[in-house]
């Protein structure tokens, strides 16, 4: 047989090889020290004999692959399922090994100064995404807990797994109703700020602050300018987060899609760290101008704004007005930086749309 033929055949099993399993790797390389002895009296015989697996091993892919159709065919629900948990598992594996090294860089650094956004993003996001799937990941470890945990799992997606095991339309399904229920408690924020209203000595910065109220009350948002010349009422009594009534604390934690629970006064001062930190970050990597679209909506969605229907520019244009706030504010007034919601966005079109 000519050489080139040889050859040919030899690719061709090298080929088929490849796309079946490490066994049938290491034969077609046994088969291919054959070939190239060719001096080999019985190399027609073996030839043959190469002809017929390369056929076989043809045969057994398509089988495999023609299989896989027919479980998906027969068995639409349980593939799905399978996908859903071998994908997420590696997304939040994957996430999991990113958040356990920002730790150890936080502690090592003590700060978040070397951190871009979306690693901040990320270590904020983490630990109540692990606080929710881990109950699945327990009874999932029991002895047949699986065959009853992941189908109910895979009903109740929402409430008993993370985003990493959401599909797109889930994603952006219950990204919506999150941020519904949290704007239910803008209005018990606002009305614990109306209610402290008349506790302020008469001055010009209670005229100012009169002045806030107001225009929230008609549907109308205070400018920048404005809410900052009220800082001083958010650095200490009526409204710095120690001087708070326990109901007004609680709503403001739940406006944040946070629990009550105790020790609320420090939930709220890690939330508006954190939140000096993302606007650091984002100033450090050039502004809102340098953000996607996909960054923009997530940013006002933890700021407490629908952006569903927004266009990138308003998206930019509301959080400009925001960082604006954020570069004025300090340790001693993370209060003014956690009500900005109400200042920003108590009145938004798209927020009332999506409540009401």
């Amino acid at each position: 047989m000519p050489l080139h033929r040889i050859v040919t055949l030899s690719r061709l099993v090298t080929q088929c090889s490849r796309s079946s399993t490490l066994l049938l790797s290491k034969t077609q390389q046994s088969y291919s020290c054959r070939f190239i002895t060719l001096e080999n009296p019985k190399r027609g015989n073996q030839l043959k004999n190469e002809k017929l697996r390369t056929y076989i091993v043809e045969r057994y892919i398509q089988y495999v692959k023609g299989y896989t159709k027919v479980l998906e065919n027969r068995f639409p629900r349980a593939m799905q399922m399978y996908r859903v948990f071998s994908v997420g598992i590696k997304d939040f594996l994957k996430d999991l090994k990113t958040y356990i090294g920002l730790r150890i860089k936080v502690a090592r650094e003590q700060g978040f100064s070397n951190m871009s956004r979306q690693d901040i993003e990320l270590y904020q996001k983490m630990p109540s995404d692990m606080l929710r799937i881990t109950p699945v990941l327990i009874l999932s470890a029991i002895p047949f807990g699986n065959y009853v945990i992941f189908p109910l799992a895979f009903l109740k997606p929402r409430s008993l797994l993370c985003s990493h095991f959401w599909s797109i339309q889930q994603r952006a399904e219950f990204t919506t109703q999150e941020l519904a229920e949290r704007l239910r408690n803008n209005k018990p924020v606002f009305r614990a700020l109306q209610a402290k209203l008349e506790s302020i000595p008469d001055s010009d910065l209670k005229d100012k602050w009169t002045r806030v109220i107001g225009l929230l009350g008609s549907g109308v948002h205070p400018s920048a300018l404005e809410i900052l010349a009220c800082k001083e009422l958010f650095a200490k009594e009526p409204y710095s987060l120690n001087s708070l009534t326990y109901a007004h604390k609680g709503s403001l934690l739940n406006m944040y899609g946070q629990s009550r629970g105790i020790l609320r006064v420090s939930k709220l001062k890690h939330k508006a760290f954190m939140f000096l930190q993302l606007d650091g970050a984002i100033l450090r990597e050039g502004g809102v101008s340098e953000l996607s679209t996909e960054s923009l909506r997530y940013a006002c969605h933890l700021r407490g704004l629908n952006s569903s229907y927004l266009t990138n520019q308003d998206m930019r244009k509301w959080l400009e007005i925001w960082l604006s706030i954020s570069q004025q504010v300090d340790k001693s007034t993370y209060s003014l930086l956690l009500h900005c919601p109400i200042f920003l966005a108590y009145n938004h079109p798209q927020n009332w749309m999506l409540i009401y």
